[in-house]
């Protein structure tokens, strides 16, 4: 795979960064982008689930409120450091070398991505926060970023000096440093760009200082799925490990260690003690009630949905606070003018609809990432889009933003015609996904397909061989296979056609894939 990587940097990369440069003017935009790792569109109240508004998210509905919300952002590959890839690259995993996130060669970071092309076109670039692509960040004019998945608390951080750790929650530490970074941006007087990366709310889920406690006795309302027995549907849908009744770990996601002895190879043991103190007067008492409780079978799972929502949508509350308090900085100090915010998640996630926590499938709960841009004096505020739209387009889409020329290899579209509210005529009716990982934790199988705006054709192809249609205006909530009914001749035939020509074109046929995965069968 590594050949394969260098050899595509060595045709695209020198090439393709020299043309995009087409500067404008002295008032070009600032852009931050921001995205949170694994945060479902569910769990925001702008998007008006019955979560978000239980759990509301008022900061980052500023950016909705401001600007435009997306209602049909779809991602490649629904798994970090592959969305983590397309996004920097404008191109999907089979081109830009980066798949899957076990079992992977680190990030090519020779090859062309939008932030070095913003840097040869005058701004100055920065990422703070989450990387995890392996390789060290290149492009940006300042990185610190985690290792790996990084840690809640006390985590470590690295940057071009090597590894130090620092005392406090990460989503806080990510906030003040990337404010004191656009402090220094703001008086070098030139354009920047920088991308706020978040850790939360990524497994293990666990809250910050400030919201240990936010909901610890609040009780959300089940999805109507929960207890789906996917009779509907085929092997992929029986055969995953993502289950929240037997995959989610009592302990280690719950944090409901009867044995604290245990907690000594988690995260949690980077605590000081002050703040160990803090999170046992929280969860002794729920650790004491749960055992006592002898809770079992359809009980026990339900149990189970509530502690993932306390601490999951807690987490979450620590990445809005410091959402809303970046827009107060920007505001503050005469920044929000001329900025652009975006906020995303590298991709969807499942709050228990299927019984499923995680992501990587192509249903609709994993394959939909938020999407809220605000562009003051360009966009409409309190617009909404419902435009197929994918993070293949936001490298595209940011440097049109900057007004720097998009490369012709890349394989999105700038977003920018959509922003202002001027849809091309000829804009995507359709959208390719591929997931690669496989065999691997979660045990999803790999699969490719189509989705159209009522749609969806899945072939679970190099395993099992198994093909499913969607048919979403009728069934939602994607529990019935209807592949081999007969009334769907057309709408299958059509699909078939229209699955073909989107691989062709984005060049991820059968032949071009071996190459790229030499166990392809």
């Amino acid at each position: 795979m590594r050949a394969n990587i260098t050899l595509l940097a060595a045709l695209g990369t020198a090439a393709a960064i020299q043309p995009a440069i087409s500067q404008k003017g002295p008032q070009r935009p600032n852009i931050i982008y921001i995205m949170s790792d694994d945060h479902a569109y569910q769990a925001i109240s702008a998007y008006g689930h019955q979560i978000g508004r239980i759990a509301p998210t008022p900061g980052i509905d500023r950016i909705a409120s401001n600007g435009m919300r997306f209602t049909r952002c779809l991602v490649t590959n629904s798994i970090s450091g592959p969305c983590r890839a397309v996004v920097l690259t404008g191109k999907y995993s089979h081109l830009n070398g980066f798949a899957k996130n076990e079992g992977q060669a680190p990030f090519d970071g020779s090859q062309q991505t939008f932030p070095k092309i913003l840097q040869a076109a005058g701004y100055t670039t920065a990422i703070i926060g989450k990387w995890h692509l392996g390789s060290d960040p290149t492009g940006f004019d300042h990185w610190e970023v985690l290792p790996g998945q990084g840690h809640y608390y006390n985590p470590e951080f690295i940057d071009r000096n090597g590894r130090h750790t620092e005392n406090g929650y990460v989503t806080e530490l990510i906030t003040d440093k990337s404010l004191k970074w656009i402090s220094g941006a703001k008086a070098s007087g030139k354009p920047f760009m920088l991308m706020m990366h978040h850790k939360a709310p990524h497994r293990e889920w666990q809250p910050g200082p400030r919201e240990l406690t936010l909901y610890k006795d609040v009780k959300f309302p089940e999805p109507a799925t929960l207890f789906d027995d996917y009779s509907g549907r085929g092997r992929a849908a029986r055969e995953q490990d993502m289950t929240i009744s037997k995959t989610m770990r009592i302990e280690e996601d719950l944090k409901l260690y009867k044995d604290k002895g245990k907690m000594k190879n988690t995260g949690l043991n980077r605590m000081d003690a002050g703040q160990m103190e803090e999170w046992n007067k929280t969860y002794d008492p729920i650790i004491r009630e749960f055992y006592e409780s002898g809770l079992t079978g359809d009980e026990l799972v339900r149990y189970k949905y509530q502690r993932y929502m306390q601490d999951y949508l807690a987490c979450i509350a620590a990445v809005d606070k410091s959402v809303g308090q970046l827009l107060d900085y920007l505001r503050s100090n005469g920044l929000d003018k001329n900025t652009i915010v975006i906020y995303a998640s590298d991709q969807g996630f499942y709050l228990g609809e299927h019984g499923w926590f995680d992501k990587r499938f192509m249903f609709e709960e994993s394959y939909r990432t938020p999407l809220l841009i605000q562009w003051p004096g360009v966009v409409k505020a309190g617009s909404v889009n419902s435009d197929i739209v994918s993070n293949l387009d936001f490298a595209e889409t940011i440097l049109d933003m900057a007004g720097v020329s998009v490369p012709a290899d890349m394989q999105g579209r700038s977003m920018v015609p959509v922003l202002k509210g001027k849809t091309p005529a000829d804009w995507r009716k359709e959208h390719y996904y591929h997931y690669y990982e496989y065999p691997a934790v979660h045990s999803v199988k790999r699969h490719y397909g189509i989705s159209t705006e009522r749609y969806k054709l899945m072939h679970f192809y190099y395993d099992i061989d198994e093909w499913e249609l969607y048919d979403l205006k009728t069934d939602p909530m994607e529990m019935k296979n209807v592949y081999n009914d007969p009334s769907y001749a057309t709408v299958r035939k059509d699909l078939h056609e229209r699955l073909e020509k989107l691989r062709v074109q984005f060049r991820d046929t059968d032949e071009s894939l071996k190459s790229f995965l030499p166990a392809v069968k």
